[in-house]
């Protein structure tokens, strides 16, 4: 499985960004998809996921109103929308997949990250 991340950037706090994942190879039929975040010094966070049905989805606690998370299973595609971006929302960006109708954060594959950079 190859998970192909963009969409990350310099952005003035205050800002959108919207991030894209693609999901190829052996994928299998049903699938969910995630984010994860890394922070400078920090630990991998988990932050949003959506199963294959494309409407259930979680989200991290400290996140969950700025963030939105979509896919479109056609193309095998998994965004990720971050509104108001505040500077500890900088990091690098992981999406990740998880094999099957459920979600856990024990997932299969992590993708290459993306860095988000936010400037106050």
């Amino acid at each position: 499985v190859q998970l192909q991340a963009s969409g990350g950037g310099l952005v003035q706090a205050g800002g959108s960004l919207r991030l894209s994942c693609a999901a190829s190879g052996r994928t299998g039929s049903n699938y969910a998809l995630g984010w994860f975040r890394q922070p400078p010094g920090k630990e991998r966070e988990f932050v949003a996921a959506i199963k294959w049905d494309g409407v259930t989805t979680y989200y991290s606690d400290s996140i969950k109103e700025r963030f939105t998370i979509s896919r479109n299973n056609a193309k095998n595609m998994v965004y990720l929308r971050i509104d108001s971006l505040k500077p500890e929302d900088t990091a690098v960006y992981y999406c990740a997949v998880r094999a099957g109708l459920g979600w856990s954060t024990r997932v299969d594959y992590f993708g290459q990250g993306t860095q988000v950079t936010v400037s106050s």
